[in-house]
Parts: structure tokens; C-alpha cells; sequence
């Protein structure tokens, strides 16, 4: 049933995510990406509605509130995904909405999809892909974003997959691509690297791609010979991204088992494969968390962390000082964070009064590596 009042957006919350000035939960790209699919969502039966990309829930939750049921949900972050759920929640919209991850399930026979653009062109390439393999073949993709963060190269990925590629008008600086008659689908596979002896898997949106990126190097450079600690402990890599730093603690130190944990989906993907890659997948174990929540208090002698510095789209100091929080949490005492950082964020203040004494174990034109001993 569709409701007469209009959606809530000032109701939504970012939490459990970072709440600070100038991050929203909802923009108008949301707003746009709504208005343009109205009428092809009123017309959706019942799970002929998926959701890509939403960043808190603004657009599985307004297609809900408009009367929409079945709607099917993949966020990449696993803090957003908390989000749509507290949303879901407080507006009474639960019951419409299920999260899914990016697979053929997610989009399998929709008729409508609504996409936020994911800024990686990989990402985007992903998604289309997925949805060209398994939706309607009369399915009509929305797909938006603030201009400032769209391209003309999101055209050209879009029209691997698409046909047909209409453009709307602008409104409040975010503009919707509409894509119809797919073409050429298939399932995303990751993209193959190698770096400094370590083989690299990566799939659409994990940072730095099939790569090393300058941070994760300097601090593979300089992580010690021996971790020390207790030999039963993980070697935890903190925020793994594609797995470099876990593949090469196993690699490194084969008496150890190694913990490995990221909230994007992508990226767990992508460390799964670069340790199966490296032939270590044995003893890297791999979870979706959001911070080290699954890790109990003081369960680990060392930890490798390189920090991310975006909330979505969003550039924010607010993530590190928690994650430095979580671990200290986890790291027994005497324990050791080895954290790499751009030098200019000047992080070693908040690591010594968070974690302990610090300090500055390398440092090149960009980037500071430290190691920080829990108190």
C-alpha cells in the first residue's frame, strides 16, 4: 500500500556509522534517483524491486514507503548495511526489505533497479555486469549520484552492459542514468595482480585494486621479522582491504594463523581470494565486521593497521581514532598496533593517548609507519 505522506528523509540516521557535520544519511542524488523510478516501481510486482549502493537506506526504504514489498538490498559497507536496518526498524519498513550479498540473488528477475554510482569504474562494472546476467531482460536500471562525483567514463562502463543510456536533467547537482536492454552479463570474477612476490586479487571497489597502494607497501617494508607475542594469537590485519598485509603475515610467519577483517564486501571477497591465491587461505581467516567487534577484549598480541579516511564518499578523521580504540581493545598488554598513515593527518598524538607510547618506525614524502605498544 503506498503511503500518501511524503518519505521521512530527515528520520534517517547514519548510525552505526561516524555522525559528524556535513555527513548526511540522505542527498538529493537519493531524492532524484526516486522521483525518476516512480512510476517503473509502482508498476513492479512484488521482489521485482532491487537495491544497490544504498547508502543508509534512503532508497530501499522510499521505494518501501511508495508501497514497494520484496525489495532486495546489497551495501558494500557492513556499517550502512546496520543502517538500513535500524531505518528499517524505526519507520516500520523491516518486513519489505532484506539485505543480500552481491550475487546473482540480489538482482535475479528484477524489473527495477536503483543504483547510488559507485565512484570505483571496476565497481560499477561489477554491478552492471551482475545485473545484465541475471535481471528482466526488460529491466531499467536508475542510476545516480552527485555530479561531482559522476563521470563520462561511467557512461562508457554502463554500455558494456546496456544498450540503451538516457540521461536526465540535472536537479540540485546530482543527475540519474537510465539504463535499459542489457547485453553481455556475467557474474564478477576479480582482477588479477602481483606485488613485491605477493600475488593480488581484487574485486570491483576494494582499494587500491590489484595492487599495492604506496601506504600498504612502506608499512610491508618495515613490519618486523618476529611479531612476537603469544604463538597461539592471530596476526590481525586491521581494515584488510585485498588481503596484501594478511597474505603476507602467513607467508612470513607460517607457524601463524593470521585474522584478516574489513565491513566491505568487496574487500573480504578480495582477501579470500588473494590468500587462496598465495596458497595460504588455510590459515587466513577472513570476516566482515565492522571495527574488531568479533574479537574478544585482549586476544591478540599484534595488529596491522592502515587506516581508510573516506565515509562514503565523504573524507573524515573520524574513522581512525575509533578503529585505534577497537584496537587497543583487542591487543593484550604489551601488545603492538603497527599503523601506517598519511603524515599529514598527524595521527601519533591520538595513538599515544589511545593506545600507548609511540613511535615512528618509517616515514617517505607521504606516509608515517609507527608502532604503538598497548599500555
Amino acid at each position: 500500500m503506498t503511503s500518501l505522506a511524503p518519505f521521512p528523509f530527515a528520520r534517517l540516521s547514519r548510525s552505526p556509522d561516524v555522525e559528524a557535520t556535513g555527513l548526511v544519511a540522505a542527498d538529493a542524488a537519493d531524492r532524484l534517483i526516486l522521483d525518476e523510478s516512480a512510476a517503473a516501481r509502482a508498476a513492479a510486482a512484488p521482489g521485482e524491486i532491487a537495491v544497490i549502493g544504498d547508502a543508509y537506506g534512503a532508497l530501499a526504504l522510499g521505494a518501501a514507503w511508495d508501497g514497494g514489498t520484496g525489495i532486495r538490498v546489497h551495501q558494500d559497507a557492513l556499517v550502512a548495511e546496520r543502517a538500513l536496518a535500524r531505518n528499517a526498524a524505526a519507520l516500520g519498513l523491516a518486513a519489505r526489505v532484506t539485505s543480500l550479498p552481491l550475487a546473482a540473488e540480489v538482482v535475479s528477475g528484477a524489473r527495477v533497479v536503483l543504483l547510488r554510482l559507485p565512484r570505483s569504474l571496476d565497481a560499477l562494472d561489477d554491478v552492471a555486469a551482475l545485473i545484465a546476467a541475471h535481471a528482466r531482460p526488460d529491466v531499467v536500471v536508475y542510476a545516480g549520484a552527485r555530479l561531482k562525483h559522476m563521470t563520462r567514463a561511467m557512461n562508457d562502463v554502463l554500455a558494456r552492459s546496456f544498450v540503451q543510456l538516457d540521461v536526465t536533467l540535472a536537479r540540485q547537482k546530482s543527475r540519474v542514468l537510465v539504463a535499459r536492454s542489457p547485453q553481455d552479463g556475467h557474474d564478477p570474477v576479480p582482477a588479477d595482480g602481483e606485488a613485491d612476490g605477493l600475488a593480488l586479487r581484487a574485486f570491483g571497489g576494494a582499494f587500491a585494486g590489484a595492487r599495492l597502494d604506496i601506504g600498504t607497501r612502506l608499512l610491508l617494508a618495515h613490519l618486523p621479522r618476529d611479531p612476537g607475542g603469544d604463538t597461539a594469537d592471530p596476526l590481525i590485519d586491521f581494515a584488510c582491504g585485498t588481503g596484501a598485509v594478511a597474505a603476507h603475515l602467513a607467508l612470513a610467519h607460517p607457524e601463524r594463523r593470521v585474522y584478516a577483517s574489513d565491513q566491505s564486501a568487496a574487500a573480504v571477497a578480495s582477501a579470500r581470494a588473494t590468500a587462496e591465491a598465495n596458497g595460504v587461505a588455510d590459515r587466513v581467516e577472513v570476516v566482515r565486521d565492522d571495527l574488531l567487534q568479533a574479537r574478544a577484549e585482549a586476544s591478540a598480541s599484534f595488529i596491522a593497521l592502515n587506516p581508510p579516511f573516506h565515509s562514503g564518499a565523504a573524507v573524515t578523521d573520524r574513522l581512525a581514532p575509533r578503529m585505534f580504540a577497537d584496537a587497543a581493545r583487542v591487543l593484550r598488554s604489551g601488545g603492538e598496533l603497527w599503523c601506517v598513515w598519511n603524515s599529514g593527518l598527524r595521527y601519533r598524538g591520538e595513538l599515544e593517548r589511545i593506545v600507548g607510547p609511540t613511535r615512528q618506525v618509517a616515514r617517505d614524502a607521504k606516509f608515517t609507519v609507527t608502532v604503538s605498544t598497548r599500555r
